[in-house]
């Protein structure tokens, strides 16, 4: 997503697509991209879909419909009728340069549309060979149960992090009942877990970060110090912040997978060098001293959050 949309101006297509390629090098074999990411061009996916097609067949490749940026509105908004999910997947189909997607989530749950619908219509895209699994991504136990019981649901995305625990209520537990994969995005809490953090004015002005309620006031000055925490347990063990936040995620299960977004290839080497992490029951009982509910403040603002059923 950085790389194109979000987080102020991304790098060249030229460096994004030699990070991606060295993701590849490195053993990274899924790519998650969005509709959304495109930000009304053909840009994110584009940029996946020219990067990846030397190894294509080597690599799954996640993509999302349903959550457009409209910039008549400039806002989002939500369309996962059927006819859309089809024309987004010709489109996403064409941009990646591939004649299969191999995850395609749900970005976001749609008011308007039963889950039941969008559950169907992305079943009549697999049954055509266009699709191989069904997602859904920030969606609540009771939609998860609903989309299971239409077309299986391989996958379920949603934030998750050591600063963003709302999932282990209720979400966790559902996928694991129903032997669904979790995948879990800002897994670094969209960089405050790498310690390379500054208050929210000192970003640019098309980050979302300027606006993220963690940034702000109190509730940052309370994440920082724990990040400080972190960053010092981490520093004790030889290992950078960024690795310490992933290791613990990695330790939830073996059916999670965070997905770590970055545009630089020293902080992909980073990234990945946290699978070799090994975090005792000691080392967990202590970060979950260091944050035992997750992150001081909201995790977008109020007219983004995602509504859970």
């Amino acid at each position: 997503m950085g790389m194109t949309a979000f987080y102020g101006p991304g790098p060249s297509r030229e460096d994004g697509i030699a990070v991606l390629r060295r993701a590849h090098e490195l053993g990274v074999t899924l790519f998650d991209t969005a509709e959304l990411y495109n930000q009304g061009t053909d840009a994110n996916e584009a940029l996946v879909g020219e990067a990846l097609a030397p190894f294509r067949d080597q690599v799954q490749i996640a993509t999302k419909f349903g959550n457009v940026y409209d910039a008549n509105l400039g806002a989002n908004r939500y369309d996962s009728r059927p006819a859309n999910i089809r024309r987004v997947a010709e489109n996403s189909l064409r941009h990646l340069r591939t004649d299969v997607i191999d995850v395609f989530y749900q970005h976001r749950p749609d008011p308007d549309v039963p889950v039941e619908e969008v559950a169907g219509a992305v079943g009549e895209l697999v049954a055509e060979g266009k699709v191989r699994f069904f997602g859904l991504s920030e969606s609540g136990p009771q939609t998860i149960r609903r989309a299971h019981a239409t077309f299986p649901v391989s996958v379920v995305q949603t934030e998750y992090s050591l600063f963003e625990r709302g999932v282990e209520s209720d979400v966790l537990p559902t996928v694991h009942e129903l032997g669904i994969g979790f995948v879990a995005y800002s897994p670094l809490g969209r960089g405050f877990l790498t310690s390379e953090v500054k208050p929210a004015d000192e970003y640019d002005e098309n980050d979302m970060r300027r606006v993220d309620p963690r940034w702000q006031g109190e509730d940052f000055a309370n994440n920082k110090q724990a990040i400080d925490q972190l960053a010092a347990f981490a520093g004790a063990k030889g290992i950078t912040p960024a690795q310490l936040a992933l290791g613990w995620l990695l330790a939830q299960g073996e059916d999670i997978v965070p997905i770590p977004g970055t545009r630089s290839r020293t902080r992909l080497e980073e990234n990945l060098a946290a699978a070799e992490v090994s975090l005792t029951a000691e080392d967990l009982a202590r970060i979950h001293d260091i944050v035992p509910h997750g992150a001081h403040g909201s995790r977008y603002v109020s007219e983004h959050l995602p509504v859970w059923e």
